[in-house]
């Protein structure tokens, strides 16, 4: 092999090695700032075929098609462990926002090794209760569904936070 071409596979194996740290860095930086207050809610699509059309919402007896009717106001929830077993029951109320974690500053705290420090928070908007993942490194699921933006909570479903599940009661 010439000198030249040596020198080349240095250097992109040197920018290799840089591009990797660079990466271990943004993951570790994430996990310790925790959620960004100022981050503004991402509204999430719903798909035609779930979307009632407006001649359709119309004609069903006692509702009115408007473009800016509110949701009506959510009952107080609360979240109930389901598994594992052993905590099993366990019940938490939830206000406005709620962070679950294995940090001792989250309202939830979870000693799993699955968990990030920082990995879920459950928040309320718009009279609506919304579950958002935390940039957590194995991810939070809403009905074995991964979350990947905020995302709306209804009653009965289930959140799945490493080998944690709660659902909302």
């Amino acid at each position: 092999m010439s000198e030249q071409l040596l020198t080349v596979l240095k250097l992109c194996l040197l920018a290799l090695l840089y591009l990797f740290f660079l990466r271990v860095l943004q993951a570790v930086w994430s996990e310790v700032r925790g959620p960004r207050p100022d981050q503004p809610l991402k509204p999430q699509k719903t798909p035609k075929a779930e979307r009632p059309s407006r001649r359709v919402a119309a004609a069903i007896p006692g509702r009115v098609a408007t473009r800016n009717a509110k949701p009506a106001p959510v009952i107080a929830g609360q979240l109930v462990m389901v598994e594992p077993p052993e905590i099993a029951g366990t019940t938490f109320e939830l206000g406005d926002e709620l962070t679950i974690g294995r940090s001792a500053g989250c309202q939830i705290t979870l000693d799993d090794t699955y968990v990030s420090q920082l990995h879920t928070r459950v928040f309320l908007r718009e009279g609506r209760y919304f579950v958002e993942d935390l940039g957590s490194t194995n991810g939070t699921y809403l009905n074995r569904n991964k979350v990947a933006a905020p995302t709306p909570l209804n009653f009965g479903d289930r959140v799945q936070i490493g080998s944690t599940v709660l659902e909302l009661a």
